[in-house]
């Protein structure tokens, strides 16, 4: 796969895939800048070189056509303080304007393009879309790895269209970390993995078994592990179809020889809301009518005092309900032991989504080794899956 640090931009438009699907709050303001920030480094080389920027992205999951809250026109002045210069604007991703607009474009200029999924062909792979897309530039650059596990137009049908493409730098570390914790960890080797649903993660988990020394389960998908050997939950979340599967992991991790870590105990609450009533419970004897909402004191002592002796860290998923307060120190825990491990000479991978929120908003994210940027691209490669958006860079 070529990368753009072998290629020189220099009198080319270059049609950059980006992963620009950032929160924003009502006011359409960014409330987390990361994707951005990490697609930088991409396009100001592409700038450096002599080369314009054509940028497309989606954002949101619009339904139907337009839609104002999705717009990637309240991107275009953060994006134009970020590079220090004037953004420009196609109002749709593919058409006339968009044409002229690219056309006129002089080396270090930039453009940006309307939501792709304003038009459904994008999420269908449609060809025919692909292509127009393709007219607008001379070289194709991929550097939104959180989409490549999508079949979508713009990130695998489009590349056919391109005698000359490349990775870009978040491409590229996305996949050289990920490949760094799968083939090459030094032991000891830990993975953490929290969430609400082990349907989520069953693949992932099952093929860990066969490399980490320890699996630690956090969040809610812990509570069926518990109700599968018998114990009592509450009305803690738990998927009922999944309790022989529970037990299935326990007994590969054992027969592996993996030391499969629950938490002991759990911050419990009457109500799904941060001013419920709160108590401490172990987590074979939750009471009726409370719910599992955190990791209690004693598993967050427990895994942390395993995070800090390990020398490769794997993390993907909040250990509880990290965005209300009262429910949150499981995760700031876990983050601080991360960070110890870190600093203590071990490698540390984040696997995006929520995981990679909470490290960043607790302002860790430079304090660990890598943060991704894709939390179900990552999983899917750890799954051992072909990524499409990947698997077109390299045709």
């Amino acid at each position: 796969m070529n990368t753009v640090e072998q290629y020189n931009f220099a009198g080319k438009k270059a049609l950059v895939r980006v992963d620009f699907n950032v929160p924003l709050n009502d006011q359409f303001e960014i409330t987390d800048d990361t994707r951005i920030k990490a697609a930088m480094p991409t396009l100001q080389k592409i700038l450096k070189d002599g080369g314009s920027l054509i940028l497309m992205s989606h954002l949101g999951r619009p339904k139907d056509g337009y839609n104002e809250k999705f717009s990637l026109k309240h991107l275009v002045k953060p994006l134009s303080d970020r590079l220090a210069l004037t953004v420009k604007f196609a109002a749709d991703c593919i058409g006339n304007e968009a044409e002229t607009l690219a056309t006129g474009l002089q080396g270090g200029e930039v453009l940006l393009l309307e939501n792709l999924r304003f038009h459904k062909e994008e999420k269908k792979g449609d060809e025919a879309f692909a292509q127009k897309l393709a007219k607008l530039g001379d070289v194709y650059v991929n550097d939104a790895f959180g989409t490549a596990h999508r079949a979508h137009a713009s990130t695998a049908v489009i590349a056919q269209y391109f005698d000359e493409k490349v990775s870009g730098y978040v491409m590229q570390a996305e996949l050289d970390n990920a490949q760094k914790v799968l083939e090459k960890a030094e032991k000891p080797f830990t993975a953490i993995m929290g969430g609400a649903k082990i349907s989520d993660k069953i693949l992932v988990i099952e093929q860990l078994l066969d490399k980490v020394d320890n699996l630690l389960i956090g969040g809610a998908m812990a509570y069926t592990f518990f109700k599968a050997q018998g114990g009592s939950i509450g009305k803690s979340l738990v998927e009922e179809d999944k309790l022989e599967l529970a037990k299935e992991l326990i007994n590969k991790a054992r027969d592996k020889g993996v030391n499969l870590l629950l938490p002991e105990d759990s911050v419990i609450a009457d109500d799904f809301k941060n001013d419920a009533n709160r108590e401490s419970a172990d987590n074979m004897a939750i009471k009726e009518g409370y719910m599992g909402l955190d990791i209690g004191e004693k598993a967050s002592a427990k895994f942390s005092e395993t995070i800090q002796n390990s020398k490769t860290i794997l993390w993907n998923g909040p250990m509880g309900v990290f965005e209300m307060p009262n429910f949150a120190n499981g995760t700031i825990a876990v983050a601080k032991a991360v960070v110890e491990a870190t600093q203590n000479g071990g490698f540390s991978l984040i696997g995006g989504g929520d995981s990679a929120a909470a490290v960043n908003n607790l302002g860790f994210g430079e304090e660990v080794s890598y943060v991704s940027t894709g939390g179900g691209a990552l999983l899917e490669y750890m799954e051992g899956k072909t990524l499409p958006g990947v698997k077109a860079l390299e045709g």
